[in-house]
């Protein structure tokens, strides 16, 4: 997700350093390529996966560089890499269901259990002092709080940075919605940092804040905001054949669905170890427990390596569920020589 940037540095000194090397017994797995997304989420699984598997499972495994598009369409046409641990399917479902169909990919399962999630949020201490606000036509209804610090004479909805695919989409939700006649400029934050840094420091104030943010990331994971009800539900089809095109003309009011976060596999490997596959089918994220973690990695500073083998020392109760009791007690070992 363009959205989603970590430093590539991290990622390749992961690469060069690597994990323990894997039992003398790999050849019954055999070599496994995981694609390592540029984001921390994603780092974080693709890590997860390689230790597991390395450990677990007897597996040869090794990280590749990745990201969404270029991952998806490798695997559809080359069926490499063998793992894709978390791939935001929505941009090309289609071709996925192909590949699925076609026998070449298998979807283990998701990822993220309650899928990627977008939406307008306000800071939890407003809806506390205000419980309306917990809703659209509450903020509406204060729109004057939420002052636009560029014009005293308008309020502020904080948007998505120009070039990013949310801008097109939070931009018609915030026509549709009617912000602009209560009195709301969409303000363009110019970057990610720009406007994870306006929440912040409006937290940190405890100032009034309204804009577009999404799930997972660590800062929702330090900070507690609410998203904002547009009473509306969500339409589906509306939201894929006119919200997020670029020239929808009559837009309506519509929750963000949620974004299906995949776990995608080759064909071969699933056949290839069984086990292995139960495991990826397994492993699931809440978004409240994923943005904690992500807090975590962004506090400590943290690349995927050393945030899984954290999360194996600190969430037995978790990653024990999704493996043999054979398998955690061979994980278990290699995470106590580390």
């Amino acid at each position: 997700m363009e959205f989603m940037k970590t430093a590539l540095a991290a990622i390749a000194a992961f690469v060069v350093v690597g994990f323990a090397p894997a039992p003398a017994h790999a050849q019954v797995c055999g070599s496994v390529t995981i694609a390592d997304m540029n984001w921390n989420s994603a780092t974080f699984l693709a890590a997860l996966d390689r230790f597991i598997l390395d450990h677990g499972y007897g597996c040869d495994a090794s990280l590749v560089p990745g990201d969404t598009m270029p991952t998806g369409t490798s695997m559809m046409e080359k069926g490499k890499p063998d793992v894709a641990p978390e791939l935001w399917t929505n941009s090309f479902k289609e071709a996925l269901e192909a590949g699925v169909a076609e026998g070449r990919l298998v979807i283990a399962g998701k990822s993220l259990s309650d899928g990627g999630e977008e939406g307008f949020w306000v800071p939890k201490y407003l809806v506390d002092k205000d419980p309306s606000l917990a809703t659209i036509e509450g903020v509406k209804a204060q729109a004057a709080m939420f002052k636009n610090p560029e014009d005293p004479d308008s309020s502020m909805f904080m948007g998505c940075p120009s070039g990013w695919n949310c801008q097109i989409t939070s931009g018609h939700l915030f026509t549709a919605l009617g912000l602009k006649d209560a009195g709301f400029e969409y303000v363009d934050p110019g970057s990610g940092a720009g406007l994870a840094g306006s929440i912040e420091k409006s937290y940190n104030r405890r100032e009034p804040w309204f804009g577009y943010y999404w799930a997972p990331t660590a800062l929702l994971g330090r900070f507690e905001m609410v998203k904002v009800d547009f009473g509306s539900g969500i339409d589906q089809a509306h939201y894929e054949d006119c919200i997020t095109q670029a020239d929808c003309e009559n837009p309506h009011a519509t929750m963000y669905p949620p974004s299906l976060v995949q776990t995608v596999v080759a064909a071969d490997l699933a056949k290839r170890v069984p086990q292995a596959f139960a495991y990826l089918q397994r492993r699931s994220f809440t978004n409240a427990f994923m943005n904690g973690f992500l807090a975590w990695m962004t506090e400590n500073q943290a690349n995927g390596e050393t945030a899984a083998i954290r999360f194996l020392q600190t969430e037995e109760l978790i990653w024990t569920k999704w493996v043999s009791a054979e398998v955690a007690a061979k994980v278990r070992s290699a995470v106590a020589s580390m």
